[in-house]
C-alpha cells in the first residue's frame, strides 16, 4: 500500500476537529472512519475514531477501536486516554488504569495550563487532567490509596481541577485547602517571565540598536500585529522573531509557555537574500488547533502547519550608494499620542504607489524602469512635482495611488496643501522616528511621515526625547504590566472563590453542614443564584433534618432553573418527611418528563409511591434507578427501606450491603444495615453499625439517638441517657430524641427532670398524643392524680386508636397504692 499523503490526512483531520468542535458527532464520526480507511496505522486517526464514538455514548466501540493502541507500551496518549474513559463506563476499572500507566512517558510531563483560548486548544490531554482519570479508576476500583495519590498528583499540577478535590472529600481525606488553592510555581515563573519580556521590550524600544536595520527589524516583529484589545488574555497575535511564527499569548498562555524572548536581529553580516517573501513557518504543529475567532483562513493553515506571512519584502538592488549604509527598515513603533493607527494603514499604500517600497534604497544616480522598459524619473526625496511627473507619465504602470495622485495634481491648492501638511507631520513627530541621513533620504520611515533634511536633529536625539520636551510628547506606560496586573488579579480573585467553594464542600462532606451553609451565604448573590450551589444548600438544611427549610430552597432551584436533575432525590425524600403527597407526584412528573433516564426522576417517583403505602410499586422504581446508575448508592438506601416497611428484612440488607458497597462513607446504608439488626433483635450488631453511620455523620441527631434506643434495650439507661442528650444538643427542636430522653430520666427515678424535658417538648410538638401520655404518666408518678388524668384525656382526643391503652392507666390510676408510684412502665 502507497504511504499516505500527509495533506490529505491533515484536511481530513482538521475535519474531524470542525465537526466535534461544532458539536456534530456523526459528522466526525463518518469523515473519522474515512481517515482511518486512508491510513489505518496512524494512532492519531485511531484516537479520532475512538474519540467520536466516546462522544457519541458508544463506550463498548470506543473501548474496541482504541484497545490495540492503548495496551501497547508507549501507548498513544489519546487512545489510553479515550480507553480508560470507556474503562470507567464499563467497569473495567483496572484495565483502565493499567492503560493509562503504559502511557505515562507520554504525559508524565504535559501541562496544557491555559493554553486553551478562543481560537486554540490541545488536543491530547495533559498530565492533571490524566491522574484525575486514574483517580476515578482507583475510587471506583475502591483503592483508596492509589486513588488519593493521583487525586494529589491532579491538584499539584492543576489546582483547578475541581473533580479531583471532590474525589479527595468524598474520601474522607483531611485536605489543606490553603495549600491547594494557591499559585503553583509554574504560575509565579511565568508571572516572572512577564515582568522579564516588558523590561526586554522596553529596552528593545528605547536602546539605539547597532544599525539601522536591527532597529527597524525589532520593532516591525514586536508591533506588526498586535490584537485590537489589550484587556483580552485569550487574543493570539503572530509576531515574528527571527523568521518565526510565535504566538503572543497573555500572562495564563505564558504559564505553560514559560519565558518568551524577543531577539534582536543582529546587523554585522546581512543575507540580502533574507529579504526575500516569507515562506511561512515550520509544518510542525504539536497539539496546537486552531479555531473559533481566528477561524477561516488561519484555522486551514494552522491545522497543516502553515502560518499566514506577513506582507512581503522586496529584494534591495546593489547600486552606488554615497557612503552609506545600505539597510532595510521597517515602520517604527508608534507611541499613542502619535498619528493614530488607522490613519497609518491609509497612507502606506500611498508611499508604495510612489515608487519607494519599504525595503528598497536607491542611490542618487540610480533610475528606476517600469514595465515597459522605459527610464522612470528618478527619485531622491518626493515632492508634490515628482509625484505629478510620475502620475502624468503614460508609459508608466499606473496604480490606484497613482491614479489618485493624478486627480489630486489637476487641483493644484490641494497638492500644495497635501505637500504642507505633510512637512508639520514630520516636524510634529520626528522626535519619535527614525533617524535619516542624506545617503538613505529616500527610505520609508512610516506609512504617514516623512522626514526632510531640515530636522536638523540626528536619530539618537529623536528617539531620546530630553527633559525639556513637552509632556505631551512622554513615554506612557507599557500596557503589558497593566495587563499583567489584571490578570494576576482575575487569578487571585479564582482562587478566593475556588477556597470558599472547597471550604464550603468540605464542610458538607464532612458533615458540617451549618458551616458550609454560612460560607455559601457568604458568596455574592450572582454565584450563589447558581444551581449548583443552591442545591448545596438545600442539602446542608436536609443532613440536619430541617425538611422544610431544604423544601423551600429546592423549590426556588426549581422557579430558577426548571430542567435541574442532580439532587432532587433528595427534594423528594424531603416532601415524604413532610407527607405532601401532591406535591410530590407533581415533582415525580415534572422530573420525568424532564430526563425519563435519570435516576433521580426514578427516585422521586419511587418516593411517590411510598408515601402512598404502595411499596411494591416504590421498590420497582428504586430498582429501575440503580438499574441506570448501578453507582447511585441512595437509590438503594431508599429500596432498603421498602424492604423494612415489607419485613422482607433479608432483601433489605442485601441492598444495604450495596450501598455501602458503591460508597464506603454513604451513612444511610450503614444506617439502614443497623436497623435490619434491630428488628432482628441482634441489638450488639445494630449498636456497632449505627457507631459506623455515626462515626462518618457525627452531627446527625437521629443516628445519635439511634445508637440510644439500642443501648436502652441493651439495659444501659446511663449510657442511653448520655446519647440522648447528645442529639438534644445536637438539634434541640429534635423531638424523639426529647421524648426517649424524658423516658430514661422517668425511669431513672428523675420525674421532676423528666417533667422539665416534657413541657420543652409540649411547645415543640402540641399535637403529638406521646407527648400528653408521657406527661400523664410523669404526673402519675408525682401523685399529681387529675393532672395525669387531665394529660391522658388530651392525648385520648389526639390518638382515639390510643382510647383502650389510656383507659387501662386511668383505671390502674385508681388502684394504685403508695409504693405503687416509685415505678414507671416503658
Amino acid at each position: 500500500m502507497a504511504p499516505a499523503n500527509t495533506h490529505v490526512v491533515r484536511q481530513l483531520q482538521q475535519l474531524i476537529y470542525y465537526h466535534l468542535d461544532n458539536h456534530l458527532l456523526r459528522n466526525a464520526l463518518f469523515i473519522a472512519g474515512r481517515l482511518q480507511a486512508y491510513d489505518p496505522k496512524n494512532a492519531d486517526n485511531v484516537y479520532l475514531i475512538a474519540l467520536c464514538y466516546f462522544r457519541l455514548g458508544q463506550l463498548k466501540s470506543a473501548y474496541d477501536s482504541s484497545r490495540h493502541q492503548a495496551l501497547k507500551p508507549g501507548a498513544h496518549v489519546g487512545c489510553s486516554y479515550v480507553f480508560a474513559q470507556a474503562c470507567l463506563g464499563l467497569g473495567k476499572y483496572v484495565e483502565g488504569a493499567h492503560a493509562l500507566d503504559k502511557s505515562r512517558g507520554n504525559w508524565i510531563r504535559m501541562n496544557s495550563w491555559n493554553k486553551h483560548t478562543e481560537s486554540r486548544r490541545q488536543y491530547l490531554p495533559d498530565a492533571a487532567a490524566i491522574h484525575c482519570l486514574q483517580g476515578k479508576l482507583w475510587q471506583r476500583y475502591r483503592d483508596s490509596n492509589k486513588a488519593i495519590d493521583s487525586y494529589a498528583e491532579s491538584l499539584k499540577l492543576n489546582p483547578f481541577m475541581w473533580d479531583a478535590f471532590v474525589g479527595l472529600c468524598d474520601l474522607g481525606v483531611n485536605v489543606r485547602i490553603p495549600n491547594i488553592f494557591q499559585m503553583t510555581p509554574e504560575m509565579k515563573r511565568a508571572f516572572s517571565a512577564s515582568s522579564s519580556e516588558e523590561s526586554t521590550l522596553e529596552t528593545l524600544e528605547e536602546s539605539p540598536p547597532a544599525n539601522s536595520f536591527s532597529q527597524s527589524q525589532t520593532a516591525n516583529n514586536v508591533n506588526a500585529n498586535q490584537p485590537s484589545s489589550n484587556n483580552d488574555p485569550f487574543t493570539i497575535s503572530k509576531n515574528r522573531v527571527n523568521g518565526d511564527v510565535r504566538p503572543n499569548f497573555g500572562i495564563f498562555d505564558k504559564l505553560n509557555i514559560g519565558k518568551a524572548s524577543v531577539t534582536p536581529i543582529s546587523g554585522g553580516d546581512l543575507d540580502m537574500s533574507s529579504f526575500d517573501t516569507p515562506t511561512g513557518a515550520d509544518t510542525s504543529f504539536g497539539h496546537d488547533v486552531y479555531l473559533g475567532k481566528e477561524g477561516g483562513d488561519q484555522m486551514a493553515t494552522a491545522a497543516n502547519g502553515i502560518e499566514p506571512p506577513l506582507a512581503p519584502v522586496r529584494k534591495a538592488r546593489a547600486g552606488p550608494a554615497l557612503g552609506t549604509d545600505i539597510s532595510v527598515d521597517g515602520p517604527p513603533k508608534m507611541r499613542p499620542n502619535t498619528i493614530s493607527s488607522r490613519s497609518r494603514n491609509r497612507a502606506e499604500p500611498e508611499e508604495v504607489g510612489m515608487g519607494r517600497p519599504p525595503s528598497r534604497t536607491h542611490g542618487i544616480g540610480e533610475r528606476k524602469r517600469t514595465v515597459s522598459g522605459q527610464a522612470a524619473p528618478s527619485v531622491s526625496v518626493p515632492t508634490t512635482a515628482n509625484l505629478a511627473a510620475v502620475a502624468n507619465d503614460p508609459n508608466g504602470l499606473q496604480r490606484r495611488s497613482t491614479r489618485l495622485l493624478r486627480s489630486i495634481t489637476r487641483s493644484g491648492t490641494l497638492a500644495t496643501r497635501d505637500e504642507g501638511e505633510l512637512k508639520k507631520k514630520a516636524k510634529a513627530t520626528g522626535t519619535k522616528g527614525r533617524s535619516t541621513n542624506p545617503g538613505n533620504v529616500g527610505r520609508v520611515v512610516s506609512g504617514n511621515r516623512i522626514h526632510s533634511d531640515s530636522s536638523g536633529v540626528d536619530g539618537k536625539e529623536q528617539r531620546r526625547p530630553s527633559a525639556s520636551q513637552p509632556s505631551g510628547l512622554e513615554q506612557k506606560p507599557k500596557p503589558v504590566s497593566s495587563e499583567a496586573l489584571k490578570e494576576k488579579e482575575a487569578l487571585t480573585w479564582l482562587f478566593d472563590l475556588f477556597s470558599k467553594l472547597a471550604c464550603a464542600y468540605f464542610a458538607q462532606v464532612h458533615f458540617r453542614s451549618q458551616d458550609a451553609i454560612q460560607i455559601y451565604n457568604s458568596i455574592t448573590l450572582s454565584q450563589r443564584d447558581t444551581p449548583y450551589i443552591l442545591s448545596q444548600i438545600a442539602r446542608g438544611y436536609f443532613e440536619q433534618g430541617l425538611y422544610s427549610d431544604a423544601e423551600k430552597i429546592y423549590a426556588r432551584l426549581r422557579s430558577i432553573f426548571p430542567s435541574q436533575i442532580e439532587g432532587m432525590e433528595r427534594y423528594s425524600t424531603s416532601l415524604w418527611h413532610q407527607k405532601k403527597e401532591t406535591d410530590l407526584a407533581f415533582l415525580a412528573h415534572e422530573l420525568v418528563d424532564v430526563d425519563r433516564d435519570s435516576p433521580e426522576a426514578w427516585c422521586a417517583v419511587g418516593n411517590s409511591f411510598s408515601v402512598q403505602k404502595d411499596h411494591d410499586q416504590a421498590i420497582k422504581c428504586f430498582k429501575r434507578a440503580v438499574q441506570l446508575d448501578p453507582c447511585f448508592a441512595y437509590a438503594y438506601t431508599l429500596q432498603g427501606h421498602e424492604y423494612i416497611s415489607n419485613e422482607e428484612n433479608d432483601k433489605a440488607l442485601a441492598v444495604f450491603r450495596s450501598a455501602v458497597g458503591v460508597d464506603s462513607r454513604h451513612y444511610n446504608g450503614w444506617y439502614g444495615i443497623g436497623q435490619v439488626f434491630e428488628k432482628q433483635g441482634k441489638y450488639d450488631f445494630a449498636e456497632q453499625h449505627y457507631r459506623t453511620a455515626g462515626g462518618i455523620n457525627p452531627s446527625n441527631s437521629l443516628l445519635v439517638t439511634s445508637i440510644g434506643t439500642v443501648l436502652e434495650k441493651l439495659k444501659n439507661p446511663k449510657a442511653a441517657l448520655v446519647q440522648y442528650t447528645k442529639a438534644c444538643d445536637l438539634m434541640p427542636p429534635s423531638a424523639i430524641a426529647r421524648l426517649k430522653r424524658a423516658r430514661v430520666l422517668a425511669n431513672l427515678k428523675q420525674p421532676h427532670a423528666a417533667l422539665e424535658e416534657l413541657k420543652l417538648l409540649k411547645a415543640i410538638a402540641p399535637d403529638e398524643a406521646n407527648v400528653f401520655f408521657m406527661l400523664g404518666l410523669v404526673h402519675k408518678m408525682l401523685k399529681q392524680k387529675s393532672e395525669a388524668i387531665r394529660n391522658w384525656t388530651i392525648a385520648g382526643n389526639l390518638d382515639p386508636k390510643a382510647q383502650s391503652h389510656i383507659k387501662e392507666e386511668m383505671e390502674r390510676l385508681e388502684d394504685m397504692s403508695d409504693e405503687d408510684y416509685d415505678t414507671l412502665p416503658m
